[in-house]
């Protein structure tokens, strides 16, 4: 019996450079890692004259060194040619020429290319796996839904889905969509994200309050994710206003920072100083996923007003430390969230049913002895096992 050995590849991978992007896959698949041998190419786009564009905006486009090594697992950071806003139906196939060389060089170490977002990853990886001769599996994770409403990329993510031997969806919600857009539902398993629970545990709260100079009766809400409009940070702070005249002590815990998708941190803090809530938010900026469980555990409520997600781990995660969540019926966080004594779900765009679930939330006793059960039974564990087994197959 052959042993499965995986290519994984994937843009948005975490390097020096850019420590917090796409950590959520690196937590996949290092798991899968103990598991099975494997390596990881992560393209990274470039075009000639990018090095005048960070005279005026210093962090576009980290250029990470081409290889580190990573807990033991040696990750390449290829170059292909991206040009901002132009040809961008074009970039999986540039993405596969750029990857050539280190593929070549790796072609003995790989029999399964694993890509992550259908594209311009999984493009790419099914131009590359039939170049090498190498079946590739594609894990849907979120991006699919906007891409389905450009015609061009629309066009190469259904023709990788086509070509892809095996398709991963992290949640149900994403297989249904790419089914509707002709996607062969047959040959996609859904397999969530799972959480790391030696990672995130309830702290105590008085103890991590005192850390961050949050008062005992204080109410708190918390944010985790990049600062991009997606996550709607925005959303929530206009609501603000009408929950401080509710709970005048109430606190806005917002972690996150820079993502390859942007920073909206300015117009964050201007919102801020316009409703006049300065002393109702605070901005902790990106943590590592080691620090996280300390403003969690310090919060009484996790709050996502976002736009679109796939499966959402930090959900998982706030449950880890015993928080309820309120988020958006958007992507899988239905599937997530999947009943009422974990949190609260509102439609999106309806600031008043968003309102109105934070103040039940604030409000609510809730049994945080279920939240964290039903974390723990959402641990890593299961979700490997699922993902051994297909790769196994997949090479049998």
């Amino acid at each position: 019996m052959s042993q499965p050995k995986l290519l994984v590849y994937c843009s948005l991978f975490p390097s020096k450079k850019r420590p917090n992007a796409g950590v959520f896959i690196r937590e996949r698949m290092f798991r899968v890692g103990q598991e099975l041998p494997i390596i990881v190419v992560s393209p990274v786009p470039w075009f000639p004259f990018q090095g005048l564009i960070r005279y005026w905006r210093p962090h576009f486009r980290p250029q990470p060194d081409k290889f580190e090594a990573q807990q033991g697992v040696q990750v390449y950071f290829p170059r292909f040619l991206s040009i901002p806003g132009l040809l961008k139906s074009w970039d999986g196939f540039f993405m596969a020429l750029g990857s050539l060389s280190v593929l070549f060089k790796l072609k003995s170490e790989f029999n399964i290319i694993d890509a992550h977002f259908a594209y311009p990853d999984g493009y790419a990886a099914t131009l590359l796996g039939k170049w090498f001769k190498v079946p590739v599996t594609i894990t849907l994770r979120g991006t699919e839904v906007p891409l389905a409403k450009m015609p061009g990329r629309k066009l190469r993510m259904l023709k990788a889905l086509a070509s892809a031997t095996r398709v991963f969806s992290v949640a149900n919600s994403l297989k249904q969509h790419v089914g509707v857009l002709g996607a062969d539902i047959n040959k996609i398993r859904v397999v969530g994200n799972g959480v790391d629970i030696k990672k995130f545990y309830p702290l105590d709260k008085q103890t991590q309050r005192e850390a961050l100079n949050i008062p005992d009766n204080a109410k708190v809400l918390v944010s985790v994710g990049g600062l991009v409009q997606r996550k709607g940070f925005h959303r929530v702070i206009e609501l603000l206003p009408e929950l401080v005249n509710q709970y005048p002590d109430l606190i806005y815990l917002i972690v996150g920072g820079d993502s390859p998708e942007g920073n909206i941190k300015e117009q964050l803090m201007q919102q801020v100083k316009v409703l006049k809530l300065e002393h109702h938010v605070r901005f902790l900026g990106a943590l590592a996923s080691t620090e996280l469980n300390k403003p969690l555990s310090s919060a009484d409520v996790f709050v996502l007003s976002t736009a679109n997600e796939g499966w959402a781990n930090v959900f998982l995660e706030a449950m880890a430390c015993g928080l309820p969540v309120v988020t958006t019926d958007v992507g899988g966080n239905k599937e997530v969230v999947n009943n009422d004594e974990l949190g609260i779900i509102v439609p999106f765009a309806d600031q008043q049913a968003l309102s109105n679930a934070l103040s039940k939330a604030l409000e609510q006793h809730w049994d945080k002895d279920k939240i964290f059960q039903y974390a723990q039974d959402n641990a890593w564990d299961t979700r490997v096992e699922i993902l051994v087994e297909e790769f196994k197959k997949i090479v049998n």
